[in-house]
């Protein structure tokens, strides 16, 4: 049996941004605490202005996120604070007034989100992230639509990581779970072969012990040197797997740094995770 590489333990392990040499720096904004180093992202959003439509009010404010190769970086913050609009920028899914992403050192700013696809970003929305009336193999098929080679492989790799959805293949996937159907959204975008996976509220909704699962999966995919780059509202257990956290307030960087020392800051415990 070949060998599955969502199992290999060879992602970034490194949860430190802290004091590199020679790396780039952004400031966030006042009392956000230590610079976070960009200079070596693989996905960085630098400094985003802006919001949706040619005329409409900026949502995102001088906001900067960044993920390292095989890294999780998690955006969090209350309702309303620009997380899910932050991702969408770096996807290309509103207007920039100010600002750019890069990917891989490109900038892509000015690309659609079918050519950022192209690129090597994954992304798997919050809701309607399936086609329900197709089985669950024919979404993973979808999944393959820029593929021009044999993705069987590739589609193993995702049952392998999802085992649940190889049972379940000829069944149609509006017939599955809360938590399946976020299996089978995730696999389908890993059918692309991404480098850098935007993942928007994967565990809303679902029971604790399927959040669990959910994240124990995306750290396996991280393992591979995919970069993730998420959204979550069940903020203190997103940080205890992410290697960079993100606290957005009305659009702006509030507080960044490691997932570790973002659970451990007394303000962003007292505001943000209950205490």
């Amino acid at each position: 049996m070949s060998k599955n590489p969502y199992q290999d333990d060879h992602g970034n392990k490194d949860a430190s941004i802290t004091n590199p040499q020679g790396r780039a720096e952004f400031q966030p904004a006042p009392g956000t605490g230590a610079a976070a180093h960009t200079g070596d992202a693989f996905l960085i959003g630098d400094s985003m202005t802006g919001g949706y439509g040619k005329t409409g009010p900026d949502i995102l404010h001088d906001c900067t996120i960044a993920v390292n190769k095989g890294e999780i970086a998690v955006i969090v913050g209350p309702n309303g604070a620009g997380k899910s609009t932050a991702m969408k920028a770096t996807f290309g899914m509103l207007n920039l007034r100010k600002g750019s992403v890069r990917l891989d050192g490109e900038d892509i700013t000015g690309l659609s989100p079918q050519d950022r696809v192209i690129k090597g970003m994954g992304f798997v929305p919050q809701t309607h992230n399936i086609f329900t009336s197709m089985t669950v193999e024919e979404n993973l098929e979808m999944g393959a639509f820029i593929r021009r080679d044999d993705y069987k492989g590739t589609m193993a790799q995702v049952y392998d990581l999802f085992p649940i959805l190889k049972e379940k293949r000829r069944q149609p996937a509006g017939e599955l779970s809360g938590g399946q159907r976020q299996q089978v959204a995730v696999g389908r975008a890993l059918m692309t072969r991404p480098k850098v996976l935007l993942l928007d509220e994967p565990t809303a909704g679902v029971s604790p012990i399927v959040m669990d699962e959910l994240f124990d999966r995306i750290i396996e995919v991280a393992r591979t040197g995919i970069s993730i780059l998420m959204v979550e509202q069940n903020a203190r257990q997103a940080l205890e797997i992410a290697d960079k956290g993100y606290v957005l307030v009305q659009g702006a960087n509030a507080h960044t740094g490691t997932g570790k020392d973002l659970l451990a800051d007394p303000e962003v415990r007292r505001s943000f995770l209950g205490g």
